[in-house]
Protein backbone atom coordinates (compact mmCIF):
# COMPACT_ATOMS: atom_id res chain seq x y z
CA UNK A 1 0.00 0.00 0.00
CA UNK A 2 1.07 3.26 -0.84
CA UNK A 3 0.15 6.52 0.75
CA UNK A 4 0.65 10.30 -0.48
CA UNK A 5 0.25 13.18 1.40
CA UNK A 6 -0.48 16.51 0.77
CA UNK A 7 -1.26 19.24 2.79
CA UNK A 8 -1.91 23.05 1.49
CA UNK A 9 -0.01 25.94 3.18
CA UNK A 10 -2.42 27.91 0.52
CA UNK A 11 -3.86 31.59 -2.17
CA UNK A 12 -2.71 34.50 -2.43
CA UNK A 13 -1.17 37.87 -3.50
CA UNK A 14 0.74 40.48 -1.84
CA UNK A 15 3.57 41.35 1.10
CA UNK A 16 4.60 43.99 3.03
CA UNK A 17 6.52 45.48 0.13
CA UNK A 18 3.36 45.19 -2.38
CA UNK A 19 1.18 48.42 -2.37
CA UNK A 20 -0.05 47.72 -5.73
CA UNK A 21 -1.38 44.35 -5.27
CA UNK A 22 -4.59 43.12 -3.34
CA UNK A 23 -4.05 40.54 -0.58
CA UNK A 24 -6.74 37.40 -1.22
CA UNK A 25 -6.36 35.35 1.96
CA UNK A 26 -7.49 31.77 1.01
CA UNK A 27 -8.75 29.06 3.27
CA UNK A 28 -5.14 27.64 3.30
CA UNK A 29 -3.89 30.43 5.55
CA UNK A 30 -6.80 32.20 6.52
CA UNK A 31 -6.43 30.23 10.39
CA UNK A 32 -2.65 31.43 9.90
CA UNK A 33 -3.89 34.75 9.63
CA UNK A 34 -6.47 34.75 12.83
CA UNK A 35 -3.15 33.36 14.77
CA UNK A 36 -1.60 36.37 13.97
CA UNK A 37 -4.20 38.42 14.51
CA UNK A 38 -4.90 36.79 18.15
CA UNK A 39 -1.28 36.66 19.16
CA UNK A 40 -1.06 40.71 18.45
CA UNK A 41 -4.16 41.76 20.58
CA UNK A 42 -3.02 39.65 23.05
CA UNK A 43 0.55 41.38 23.27
CA UNK A 44 -1.68 44.85 23.16
CA UNK A 45 -3.93 43.53 25.53
CA UNK A 46 -1.75 42.93 28.23
CA UNK A 47 -0.38 46.31 28.34
CA UNK A 48 -3.57 47.67 29.72
CA UNK A 49 -3.79 46.21 33.41
CA UNK A 50 0.24 47.23 33.19
CA UNK A 51 -0.61 50.89 33.04
CA UNK A 52 -3.40 49.97 36.02
CA UNK A 53 -0.76 48.09 38.22
CA UNK A 54 1.68 51.11 37.41
CA UNK A 55 -0.92 53.80 38.22
CA UNK A 56 -1.35 51.46 41.49
CA UNK A 57 2.34 52.14 42.36
CA UNK A 58 1.84 55.41 42.25
CA UNK A 59 -0.66 55.51 44.61
CA UNK A 60 -3.27 57.31 41.80
CA UNK A 61 -6.50 57.56 43.12
CA UNK A 62 -9.21 54.75 42.43
CA UNK A 63 -11.64 56.84 40.66
CA UNK A 64 -8.88 57.36 37.25
CA UNK A 65 -8.65 53.60 37.03
CA UNK A 66 -11.54 53.02 35.33
CA UNK A 67 -11.49 55.82 32.75
CA UNK A 68 -7.75 54.62 32.23
CA UNK A 69 -8.98 50.65 31.44
CA UNK A 70 -12.32 51.99 29.45
CA UNK A 71 -10.05 53.85 27.45
CA UNK A 72 -7.76 51.15 26.86
CA UNK A 73 -10.13 48.58 25.63
CA UNK A 74 -11.45 51.42 23.24
CA UNK A 75 -7.77 51.66 22.23
CA UNK A 76 -7.14 47.63 21.90
CA UNK A 77 -10.36 47.61 19.79
CA UNK A 78 -9.34 49.79 17.18
CA UNK A 79 -6.21 48.37 16.35
CA UNK A 80 -8.15 45.64 15.13
CA UNK A 81 -9.45 47.39 12.43
CA UNK A 82 -5.90 48.47 11.33
CA UNK A 83 -5.15 44.64 11.48
CA UNK A 84 -8.05 43.68 9.07
CA UNK A 85 -6.70 46.78 6.67
CA UNK A 86 -3.12 45.65 6.62
CA UNK A 87 -4.68 41.69 5.64
CA UNK A 88 -6.66 42.76 2.98
CA UNK A 89 -4.19 45.59 1.27
CA UNK A 90 -5.44 47.21 -1.82
CA UNK A 91 -3.94 48.78 -4.75
CA UNK A 92 -5.57 52.52 -3.50
CA UNK A 93 -3.22 55.13 -2.33
CA UNK A 94 -3.43 58.95 -0.92
CA UNK A 95 -6.66 59.94 0.26
CA UNK A 96 -8.47 56.41 0.68
CA UNK A 97 -5.67 55.00 2.37
CA UNK A 98 -5.38 57.98 4.66
CA UNK A 99 -8.98 57.71 5.91
CA UNK A 100 -9.39 54.29 6.34
CA UNK A 101 -6.29 54.75 9.21
CA UNK A 102 -7.76 57.96 10.59
CA UNK A 103 -10.44 57.11 13.18
CA UNK A 104 -7.88 54.24 15.01
CA UNK A 105 -5.11 56.73 14.84
CA UNK A 106 -7.59 59.22 16.33
CA UNK A 107 -8.58 57.25 19.15
CA UNK A 108 -4.98 56.34 20.04
CA UNK A 109 -3.72 59.77 20.23
CA UNK A 110 -6.91 60.45 22.27
CA UNK A 111 -6.63 57.14 24.87
CA UNK A 112 -2.63 58.77 25.19
CA UNK A 113 -3.88 61.93 25.89
CA UNK A 114 -6.09 61.05 28.63
CA UNK A 115 -4.08 58.32 30.08
CA UNK A 116 -1.49 60.40 30.12
CA UNK A 117 -2.97 63.10 31.77
CA UNK A 118 -4.68 60.45 34.58
CA UNK A 119 -2.07 58.81 35.25
CA UNK A 120 1.03 61.64 34.52
CA UNK A 121 3.32 59.03 32.70
CA UNK A 122 4.70 59.64 29.59
CA UNK A 123 5.08 56.24 28.22
CA UNK A 124 1.14 55.60 28.51
CA UNK A 125 0.45 58.84 26.72
CA UNK A 126 2.60 57.80 24.16
CA UNK A 127 2.23 53.93 23.60
CA UNK A 128 -1.33 53.87 22.08
CA UNK A 129 -0.24 55.82 19.35
CA UNK A 130 3.29 54.05 18.38
CA UNK A 131 1.55 50.60 18.97
CA UNK A 132 -1.26 51.66 16.43
CA UNK A 133 1.76 53.25 14.10
CA UNK A 134 3.17 49.65 14.04
CA UNK A 135 0.37 48.06 12.36
CA UNK A 136 -0.04 50.21 9.03
CA UNK A 137 1.52 49.11 6.04
CA UNK A 138 4.48 50.70 5.39
CA UNK A 139 6.61 51.10 2.34
CA UNK A 140 9.88 48.36 1.30
CA UNK A 141 12.24 49.28 4.08
CA UNK A 142 10.52 52.04 6.61
CA UNK A 143 9.24 49.33 8.78
CA UNK A 144 12.39 48.53 10.32
CA UNK A 145 13.30 51.73 10.24
CA UNK A 146 9.81 52.83 12.34
CA UNK A 147 10.31 50.16 14.52
CA UNK A 148 14.03 51.38 16.02
CA UNK A 149 13.13 55.12 16.11
CA UNK A 150 9.61 53.83 18.33
CA UNK A 151 11.88 51.45 20.01
CA UNK A 152 13.85 54.42 20.91
CA UNK A 153 11.40 56.21 21.94
CA UNK A 154 9.79 53.95 24.28
CA UNK A 155 12.97 53.78 25.66
CA UNK A 156 13.47 57.63 25.95
CA UNK A 157 9.96 58.15 27.47
CA UNK A 158 10.81 55.26 29.91
CA UNK A 159 13.98 56.79 31.30
CA UNK A 160 12.04 60.07 31.38
CA UNK A 161 8.81 58.15 33.57
CA UNK A 162 11.92 56.81 35.94
CA UNK A 163 13.17 60.65 36.58
CA UNK A 164 9.79 62.35 36.57
CA UNK A 165 7.24 60.31 38.32
CA UNK A 166 9.11 57.63 40.27
CA UNK A 167 12.23 59.52 41.59
CA UNK A 168 14.48 57.13 40.40
CA UNK A 169 17.47 58.86 42.23
CA UNK A 170 15.77 57.60 46.09
CA UNK A 171 15.92 53.78 44.29
CA UNK A 172 14.47 51.56 41.84
CA UNK A 173 11.76 50.46 43.93
CA UNK A 174 8.52 51.64 42.92
CA UNK A 175 9.77 51.20 39.39
CA UNK A 176 7.50 49.60 37.10
CA UNK A 177 9.98 47.70 35.28
CA UNK A 178 7.58 44.99 33.97
CA UNK A 179 5.89 47.66 32.61
CA UNK A 180 8.54 49.71 31.19
CA UNK A 181 10.42 46.30 29.50
CA UNK A 182 6.95 44.95 28.20
CA UNK A 183 6.09 47.92 26.19
CA UNK A 184 10.06 48.65 25.00
CA UNK A 185 9.38 45.08 23.18
CA UNK A 186 6.57 45.18 21.86
CA UNK A 187 7.32 47.19 18.72
CA UNK A 188 9.40 44.51 17.62
CA UNK A 189 7.31 41.60 18.52
CA UNK A 190 4.44 42.93 16.38
CA UNK A 191 6.77 43.36 13.45
CA UNK A 192 8.03 40.31 13.50
CA UNK A 193 4.35 39.05 13.46
CA UNK A 194 3.06 40.95 10.98
CA UNK A 195 6.31 40.09 9.12
CA UNK A 196 5.79 36.17 9.29
CA UNK A 197 2.55 36.64 7.69
CA UNK A 198 3.99 38.35 4.96
CA UNK A 199 6.65 35.47 4.50
CA UNK A 200 3.52 33.04 4.50
CA UNK A 201 1.82 35.38 2.20
CA UNK A 202 4.47 35.69 -0.11
CA UNK A 203 5.16 31.48 0.18
CA UNK A 204 1.09 31.02 -1.18
CA UNK A 205 1.75 33.47 -3.76
CA UNK A 206 4.56 31.71 -4.84
CA UNK A 207 2.81 28.25 -4.80
CA UNK A 208 -0.23 29.27 -6.44
CA UNK A 209 1.95 31.02 -9.31
CA UNK A 210 3.45 27.77 -9.66
CA UNK A 211 0.67 25.70 -10.02
CA UNK A 212 -0.77 28.34 -12.62
CA UNK A 213 2.67 27.78 -14.27
CA UNK A 214 2.53 24.23 -14.51
CA UNK A 215 -1.28 24.31 -16.01
CA UNK A 216 -0.16 26.56 -18.58
CA UNK A 217 2.95 24.69 -19.65
CA UNK A 218 0.58 22.03 -19.99
CA UNK A 219 -1.71 23.62 -22.30
CA UNK A 220 1.24 25.15 -24.10
CA UNK A 221 2.33 21.14 -25.00
CA UNK A 222 -0.95 20.35 -25.87
CA UNK A 223 -1.58 23.39 -28.55
CA UNK A 224 1.60 22.59 -30.04
CA UNK A 225 1.02 18.94 -30.75
CA UNK A 226 -2.55 20.12 -31.79
CA UNK A 227 -0.84 22.81 -34.15
CA UNK A 228 1.83 20.36 -35.06
CA UNK A 229 -0.51 17.59 -35.83
CA UNK A 230 -2.96 19.25 -38.06
CA UNK A 231 -0.67 21.61 -39.63
CA UNK A 232 1.30 18.98 -41.09
CA UNK A 233 -2.06 17.37 -42.74
CA UNK A 234 -3.83 20.64 -43.72
CA UNK A 235 -0.95 21.56 -45.75
CA UNK A 236 -0.84 18.55 -47.23
CA UNK A 237 -4.61 18.57 -48.06
CA UNK A 238 -3.94 21.60 -49.38
CA UNK A 239 -1.29 21.02 -51.34
CA UNK A 240 -3.41 17.70 -52.91
CA UNK A 241 -6.48 19.79 -53.69
CA UNK A 242 -4.63 22.25 -55.58
CA UNK A 243 -2.91 19.66 -57.53
CA UNK A 244 -6.74 18.23 -58.46
CA UNK A 245 -7.64 21.36 -59.33
CA UNK A 246 -4.86 21.99 -62.12
CA UNK A 247 -5.56 18.27 -63.28
CA UNK A 248 -8.68 18.58 -63.29
CA UNK A 249 -9.09 19.73 -67.02
CA UNK A 250 -5.52 18.10 -68.10
CA UNK A 251 -6.31 14.45 -66.74
CA UNK A 252 -9.25 13.74 -64.84
CA UNK A 253 -8.05 9.88 -63.83
CA UNK A 254 -4.76 11.69 -61.66
CA UNK A 255 -6.89 14.57 -60.68
CA UNK A 256 -9.23 12.18 -59.11
CA UNK A 257 -6.14 10.15 -57.61
CA UNK A 258 -5.60 13.42 -55.75
CA UNK A 259 -8.66 13.83 -54.19
CA UNK A 260 -9.04 10.24 -53.27
CA UNK A 261 -5.25 10.94 -51.48
CA UNK A 262 -6.55 14.02 -49.74
CA UNK A 263 -9.55 12.24 -48.88
CA UNK A 264 -7.02 10.00 -46.85
CA UNK A 265 -5.47 12.81 -45.52
CA UNK A 266 -8.31 13.98 -43.86
CA UNK A 267 -8.63 10.20 -42.40
CA UNK A 268 -5.04 10.17 -41.54
CA UNK A 269 -5.23 13.53 -39.39
CA UNK A 270 -8.61 12.27 -38.08
CA UNK A 271 -7.03 9.29 -36.60
CA UNK A 272 -3.96 11.26 -35.67
CA UNK A 273 -6.25 13.57 -33.35
CA UNK A 274 -7.86 10.35 -31.98
CA UNK A 275 -4.54 8.63 -31.19
CA UNK A 276 -3.50 12.25 -29.33
CA UNK A 277 -6.22 13.09 -27.53
CA UNK A 278 -6.33 9.00 -26.24
CA UNK A 279 -2.29 9.28 -25.71
CA UNK A 280 -3.69 12.27 -23.11
CA UNK A 281 -6.48 10.72 -21.97
CA UNK A 282 -4.55 7.52 -21.27
CA UNK A 283 -2.90 8.63 -17.98
CA UNK A 284 -2.64 5.98 -15.55
CA UNK A 285 -4.49 6.03 -12.10
CA UNK A 286 -1.86 6.21 -10.18
CA UNK A 287 -0.64 10.02 -12.35
CA UNK A 288 -4.43 10.79 -11.64
CA UNK A 289 -4.70 10.32 -8.49
CA UNK A 290 -1.61 12.38 -7.99
CA UNK A 291 -2.70 14.69 -10.05
CA UNK A 292 -6.29 15.27 -7.96
CA UNK A 293 -3.88 15.64 -4.93
CA UNK A 294 -2.07 18.40 -6.78
CA UNK A 295 -5.10 19.98 -8.06
CA UNK A 296 -6.74 20.11 -4.24
CA UNK A 297 -3.75 21.25 -2.84
CA UNK A 298 -3.22 24.00 -5.13
CA UNK A 299 -6.73 25.21 -4.13
CA UNK A 300 -5.85 25.21 -0.21
CA UNK A 301 -7.27 21.76 0.60
CA UNK A 302 -5.56 19.21 2.95
CA UNK A 303 -5.25 16.13 0.91
CA UNK A 304 -4.09 12.40 1.14
CA UNK A 305 -4.73 9.23 -0.98
CA UNK A 306 -3.61 5.52 -0.67
CA UNK A 307 -3.17 3.68 -3.50
CA UNK A 308 -2.78 -0.37 -3.57
CA UNK A 309 0.26 -1.36 -4.81
CA UNK A 310 -0.46 -3.02 -8.16
CA UNK A 311 -3.55 -0.08 -9.25
CA UNK A 312 -1.97 -0.50 -12.71
CA UNK A 313 -4.21 -3.70 -13.14
CA UNK A 314 -7.55 -1.48 -12.34
CA UNK A 315 -9.54 -0.16 -14.73
CA UNK A 316 -8.36 2.85 -16.02
CA UNK A 317 -10.85 3.94 -18.48
CA UNK A 318 -13.67 3.76 -16.31
CA UNK A 319 -12.19 5.11 -12.85
CA UNK A 320 -10.04 7.59 -14.54
CA UNK A 321 -13.21 10.15 -15.56
CA UNK A 322 -14.03 9.50 -12.00
CA UNK A 323 -11.57 10.12 -10.19
CA UNK A 324 -11.03 14.12 -12.31
CA UNK A 325 -15.14 14.37 -12.23
CA UNK A 326 -15.29 13.99 -8.37
CA UNK A 327 -12.63 15.74 -7.67
CA UNK A 328 -13.69 18.74 -9.62
CA UNK A 329 -16.75 17.89 -7.37
CA UNK A 330 -15.05 18.51 -4.42
CA UNK A 331 -13.19 21.54 -5.66
CA UNK A 332 -16.95 22.72 -6.50
CA UNK A 333 -18.77 22.28 -4.02
CA UNK A 334 -16.77 20.70 -0.70
CA UNK A 335 -15.95 22.50 2.28
CA UNK A 336 -11.97 23.21 0.91
CA UNK A 337 -10.42 21.89 4.31
CA UNK A 338 -9.70 18.26 3.65
CA UNK A 339 -10.26 15.42 1.31
CA UNK A 340 -9.10 11.46 1.43
CA UNK A 341 -9.13 9.77 -1.52
CA UNK A 342 -8.22 5.68 -2.09
CA UNK A 343 -7.86 2.89 -4.66
CA UNK A 344 -8.12 -0.43 -3.30
CA UNK A 345 -8.33 -3.56 -4.38
CA UNK A 346 -11.49 -5.70 -3.18
CA UNK A 347 -11.14 -9.67 -4.08
CA UNK A 348 -11.33 -9.10 -7.86
CA UNK A 349 -13.03 -6.17 -8.28
CA UNK A 350 -11.21 -2.45 -7.36
CA UNK A 351 -12.63 0.25 -5.21
CA UNK A 352 -12.32 3.85 -5.52
CA UNK A 353 -13.37 5.87 -2.95
CA UNK A 354 -13.28 10.24 -1.64
CA UNK A 355 -14.75 11.92 1.22
CA UNK A 356 -14.55 15.88 1.90
CA UNK A 357 -15.20 17.67 4.40
CA UNK A 358 -18.76 18.62 3.42
CA UNK A 359 -19.23 22.15 1.64
CA UNK A 360 -22.16 24.95 1.99
CA UNK A 361 -23.56 24.01 -1.68
CA UNK A 362 -25.47 21.01 -3.15
CA UNK A 363 -23.41 18.14 -4.00
CA UNK A 364 -25.79 15.99 -5.96
CA UNK A 365 -26.18 18.78 -8.96
CA UNK A 366 -24.85 17.82 -12.38
CA UNK A 367 -23.75 19.60 -15.42
CA UNK A 368 -24.55 19.27 -18.99
CA UNK A 369 -21.41 17.48 -19.20
CA UNK A 370 -22.46 14.12 -17.51
CA UNK A 371 -20.49 15.55 -14.08
CA UNK A 372 -22.26 15.26 -10.79
CA UNK A 373 -23.72 11.87 -9.14
CA UNK A 374 -26.13 10.91 -12.24
CA UNK A 375 -23.28 10.78 -14.63
CA UNK A 376 -21.11 9.00 -11.94
CA UNK A 377 -24.24 6.07 -11.54
CA UNK A 378 -24.25 5.79 -15.67
CA UNK A 379 -20.62 5.03 -15.43
CA UNK A 380 -20.68 2.84 -12.85
CA UNK A 381 -24.07 0.81 -14.46
CA UNK A 382 -21.80 0.72 -17.70
CA UNK A 383 -18.87 -0.98 -16.01
CA UNK A 384 -20.55 -3.10 -13.97
CA UNK A 385 -20.39 -1.62 -10.87
CA UNK A 386 -21.82 0.25 -8.35
CA UNK A 387 -21.64 3.34 -6.58
CA UNK A 388 -22.47 4.41 -2.92
CA UNK A 389 -23.03 7.87 -1.84
CA UNK A 390 -22.84 8.97 1.99
CA UNK A 391 -23.72 12.15 4.04
CA UNK A 392 -22.75 12.88 7.64
CA UNK A 393 -22.43 15.39 9.56
CA UNK A 394 -19.31 17.38 7.99
CA UNK A 395 -18.86 14.80 6.01
CA UNK A 396 -19.60 13.94 2.01
CA UNK A 397 -17.95 10.33 0.54
CA UNK A 398 -18.48 8.38 -2.73
CA UNK A 399 -17.12 5.45 -3.50
CA UNK A 400 -17.62 3.45 -6.30
CA UNK A 401 -16.40 -0.19 -6.83
CA UNK A 402 -16.30 -2.07 -10.38
CA UNK A 403 -15.14 -5.27 -11.75
CA UNK A 404 -10.81 -6.06 -12.49
CA UNK A 405 -11.88 -5.71 -16.15
CA UNK A 406 -14.31 -3.35 -17.19
CA UNK A 407 -17.60 -5.10 -18.93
Amino acid sequence: MISQSASGTGPSTGGSSSETTAVSVTRSITATWWYTVAGILFIEGVVVPLWLEAMVGLGLPRATYLPVFIAGLLWWASTFVLLLDYRDRRSDHGVVRRARWLVPLLVAVAVGVLAGILSGLWLIAVMPLVQSAMLLTWPPGVRWRVTAAATLLLVGVSALDARLAFDVQNGFEGLPTLLIGYSVVIPAATVLSLWWWDVLVTLDRARLSEARLAATQERLRVATDVHDLQGHHLQVIALQLELAERLMERDPSAALEQLRAARGSVDDARQGTRDLALRFRSTSLRDELANAVDLLRAAGTDATVEVDGDCDAAPADVLGPVVRETTTNVLRHGGGEWARLSLTREGGSWRYRIANDAGGHPVDHHDGGGAGLEGLQRRAEDAGGTLEVTRDTGEFSVTMTVPGVAS
